[in-house]
């Protein structure tokens, strides 16, 4: 089917939640994807952080072919093996004792908030049930998940919202401070704003944080959806920041392209939940661990991580170059693999242009490019995109010689 009438029959069956690039991706392999006319792309955008290990990497796709061979689906009601493995892998190589599955980051932080409830509902009865969260932070799109993200553009038309939120500055600890009462039961944040403009944690602001929650016995949940599982160049970046949170929530990169989710406890907290307390139909189903168990092995077992490591820098520092030649680019800011740009321009405008020279990158905003490329992305494929991206300002400031 040609795109156009693809995008036609799309337009006409599918609910009008996304605004699409003009093409359609068939195939990928390694960091590299092509449309239906057969064109080449170099993909900074992976699925959005999702496909860390790139596109059909022979040991993800060898262990979901073995998987689907063997059992899809078994339900909750009985033990699997690969849910069992993957557990203790992400038990063995993080702070936390137990961990829950579900199918998205919007679940996991759902898991999470539920968690943080029911553990100081059982400690300290029904009036300590607040979460605070950060303006721009991005958690969701479930109701309480909506609720939680500190931005106003998501939430609209959606009220009345769920009870119980409040919203502080990032990286402000004294407005936190004072927003942290008798009746909070967590502070939930990203250690990387990524849907909100790449903004990165300050350690010391972070250290802090811990500091207040653990003195006032108020929970800290990190949401690593997008930054877990080697996105910043170890496996989780509350590693790089020095801080520990009680609860963790992953998902994006975990099953490499495959939907799933995890909510991760210590195990005084993980006790708040008992059978029946909370479920998923298909969280933890033995495809999808078994893609994840892949990628971990992959990531711990290979060189990835140390490559994300190496390439993040190297992306960090040709951003800044480019910024220090082009006064379009504002700031430049970001840790590993996930860097984000702010422009004096249209950044969607510089999305298009960039398709049209075969990358793929993406905008969170109308001012804010972000690059998540595949874990395994190059430096020769690194110094394309910046050439790109000059040619693009060049011109630019060509045709607006204001700037």
């Amino acid at each position: 089917m040609p795109t156009e009438e693809l995008k036609k029959n799309a337009e006409q069956f599918l609910m009008g939640t996304y605004a699409r690039q003009p093409i359609s991706i068939v195939r990928g392999r390694g960091t590299k994807v092509y449309d239906l006319e057969g064109r080449e792309y170099t993909d900074f955008v992976g699925g959005i952080a999702v496909n860390v290990l790139g596109h059909g990497h022979p040991d993800l796709v060898a262990a979901i072919q073995r998987q689907v061979a063997q059992l899809i689906h078994a339900s909750n009601l009985y033990y699997t093996e690969p849910q069992v493995k993957l557990a203790e892998t992400l038990v063995d190589h993080s702070f936390a004792d137990k961990v829950f599955f579900c199918n998205s980051g919007a679940e996991a932080n759902e898991a999470a908030i539920k968690l943080a409830r029911r553990y100081s509902h059982a400690k300290y009865g029904d009036g300590r049930y607040e979460i605070v969260t950060m303006k721009n932070s991005f958690h969701g799109r479930t109701m309480a998940t909506l609720t939680a993200t500190g931005q106003e553009k998501v939430q609209k038309g959606y009220q009345p919202l769920v009870p119980g939120f409040s919203y502080v500055d990032f990286n402000h600890f004294a407005e936190l401070e004072r927003a942290v009462g008798d009746k909070t039961a967590a502070v939930m944040l990203e250690p990387v704003q990524g849907e909100g403009g790449v903004h990165v944690a300050d350690r010391e602001y972070l250290k802090a944080t811990r500091d207040l929650c653990t003195g006032r016995d108020v929970l800290l949940i990190f949401d690593e959806v997008q930054t877990g599982v080697g996105r910043t160049g170890s496996l989780f970046a509350y590693e790089q920041l020095g801080v520990e949170p009680d609860i963790m929530t992953l998902a994006k990169g975990l099953g490499g392209g495959v939907p799933i989710g995890a909510c991760l406890a210590r195990d005084s907290v993980a006790q708040a939940f008992g059978p029946g307390s909370h479920a998923s139909t298909f969280g933890g189903n033995p495809l999808a661990c078994a893609a994840a168990l892949a990628v971990f092995r992959v990531l711990l077992e290979g060189r990835v991580l140390e490559q994300a490591r190496q390439m993040g820098d190297y992306l960090a520092k040709g951003l800044s170059d480019c910024k220090d030649r082009h006064h379009v680019v504002r700031d430049v800011r970001g840790l590993g693999l996930l860097q984000g740009m702010e422009l004096e321009m249209d950044a969607k405008n510089v999305v298009s242009d960039c398709l049209k020279r075969g990358l793929l990158i993406n905008a969170t905003s109308e001012r804010i490019l972000r690059f998540v490329p595949p874990l395994i992305v190059t430096q020769r494929e690194i110094d394309r995109l910046l050439d790109v991206l000059s040619q693009i300002f060049n011109r630019h400031a060509i045709e607006s010689p204001a700037h």
